[in-house]
């Protein structure tokens, strides 16, 4: 029996336009790469690069040891979320690979393009929250790889609960 993914992704369409997207990618085999501070640091400034680049406004982003977050809003009618993906990691994969010999990211990402009745600032506080969730600090505004390129660094009150929908349990029927 041969096994057959179920595509994970909406219709193209839906990446596109001035709306918010929730981006995820994972190191290969989740190695934590960006323990390394040069590293969480170039990967931080290849995002604001290329979201320029594709008219995307970096709202949060949040680098880990073995993975990366970031919160995007699209600023035209044609910013295109699989582009600025594509892009993103066909760079720095590259630039990784060609250094070390070995692959920096897993095959796919996750994506989530927030809903109408999503708030954005929640989304954002999932992100800054990711790092104390892990233990690597104490309070989301001492993890010196996380922040805005839109807003004041981080925001205290904007600290929310909020569950990707992938994450949240199913409910018994």
């Amino acid at each position: 029996m041969e096994f057959t993914r179920k595509p994970h992704r909406l219709d193209p369409r839906e990446y596109l336009g001035q709306k918010w997207s929730f981006v995820t990618m994972c190191c290969e085999n989740r190695k934590p790469i960006f323990r390394d501070s040069g590293r969480a640091a170039w990967i931080i400034e290849t995002v604001r690069t290329e979201s320029i680049l594709h008219q995307f406004l970096v709202d949060t982003c949040c680098v880990m040891p073995d993975h990366l977050h970031f919160l995007v809003f699209g600023k035209a009618p044609t910013s295109d979320l699989f582009v600025l993906a594509k892009s993103f990691k066909q760079k720095t994969g590259y630039a990784y690979q060609q250094e070390t010999g070995v692959r920096l990211w897993q095959k796919n990402y996750y994506d989530h393009v927030l809903r109408a009745n999503e708030i954005s600032n929640h989304v954002a506080a999932y992100i800054w929250m990711n790092p104390v969730r892990k233990g690597l600090c104490k309070n989301f505004d001492e993890y010196p790889f996380s922040g805005s390129f839109l807003r004041p660094w981080k925001n205290a009150a904007m600290v929310a609960a909020w569950t990707p929908h992938w994450k949240q349990r199913q409910m018994p029927a």
